[in-house]
């Protein structure tokens, strides 16, 4: 076959859909359209299968913005369903999560709202989900000093992932990602803890009543994942910034991650960590010159919805 030949091996497919098409026909149906981010799209959920079934160690990475909208039940879901065993991420995240998971309400809203008139009524705005005053900072910190002074009595130090699994073991709602974290005892390591309401509330508790973190024994153990792993591995990173970066910089350290699909919507041409493809990670070690790699530029709110949907049950 020739060069030519090899380049010109597959003819674009003009796609019908039906109301009855389920979300699985309808990601084939993105392989056959295959320009622009359909092609994108259907190669991730190629790659993300695969992995499901082959990877031991398997990697979830988002920003904190997605947990304040309807998302966060599909990326609890798909910690209870073990799809991921190690999830990474911010300390927003947390806040959004111990917020809503501890009563606070998250309200439909708006981009264009007036923000002052917004500060005015004690609301805050997080692109076009409203939040309550009430339902926020309060809640985190009152949440968070309550049950360390359940569990600090007789123990003064703690790891972060251990005090988000006593955070999420008394959290009653099936949408929270620290409850399905909890309940599959999979750890969710936050390398920007004290960015957020949550590490600021550990401080103030800290300076009263003597706790004290112990941050490196959350190093340790995404180290011992690491560093034990004799299988393949893989991630899925939503978004970009510390999470990101922690996933791809830790995964140098086992030759690079063997599957990788990055969701954002960052461009790579202001030399930015978050806009980086795959394939500049391969320079550094992080992903490997062989691994099966992929980003899609999209909205994950949009993106990921169908993704989970074709990847649960993929799990044996």
């Amino acid at each position: 076959m020739s060069e030519r030949e090899k380049l010109l091996r597959e003819e674009i497919i003009d796609i019908e859909v039906s109301p009855k098409m389920s979300i699985c026909d309808l990601v084939e149906a993105y392989g056959g359209i295959h320009g622009f981010m359909a092609g994108h799209l259907y190669r991730a959920i190629e790659i993300l299968r695969e992995a499901v079934k082959r990877a031991e160690l398997r990697f979830l990475s988002f920003t904190a913005n997605l947990v304040s909208t309807g998302l966060r039940g599909i990326l609890a879901q798909l910690i209870r369903e073990k799809i991921f065993n190690v999830v990474v991420t911010t300390s927003g995240a947390l806040d959004h999560d111990i917020a809503r998971g501890f009563g606070g309400k998250y309200y439909k809203g708006y981009f264009e709202a007036d923000d002052s008139y917004l500060a005015s009524l004690e609301i805050h705005r997080l692109g076009n989900v409203f939040i309550p005053l009430e339902s926020y900072g309060m809640v985190i910190e009152k949440t968070i000093h309550d049950i360390l002074d359940e569990v600090s009595k007789d123990r003064k130090e703690w790891s972060i992932y251990e005090v988000l699994w006593e955070i999420g073991s008394r959290i009653n709602d099936k949408h929270s990602i620290l409850r399905a974290a909890y309940e599959k005892k999979i750890p969710v390591i936050v390398p920007g803890w004290p960015d957020g309401a949550f590490g600021t509330a550990l401080f103030t508790y800290s300076q009263v009543h003597g706790l004290k973190i112990d941050y490196m024994r959350d190093m340790s153990l995404i180290a011992e994942k690491v560093f034990s792993n004799k299988g393949l591995s893989a991630a899925l990173i939503i978004g970009g910034g510390i999470s990101k970066h922690h996933v791809i910089w830790w995964s140098q350290f086992m030759e690079g991650l063997d599957y990788v699909v990055y969701i954002t919507t960052a461009v790579e041409y202001d030399g930015s960590l978050s806009g980086a493809h795959p394939r500049e990670a391969v320079s550094w070690g992080k992903v490997k010159p062989q691994g099966k790699k992929t980003i899609v530029y999209s909205d994950a709110t949009i993106t990921l919805p169908i993704i989970a949907a074709c990847l649960i049950g993929e799990k044996d």
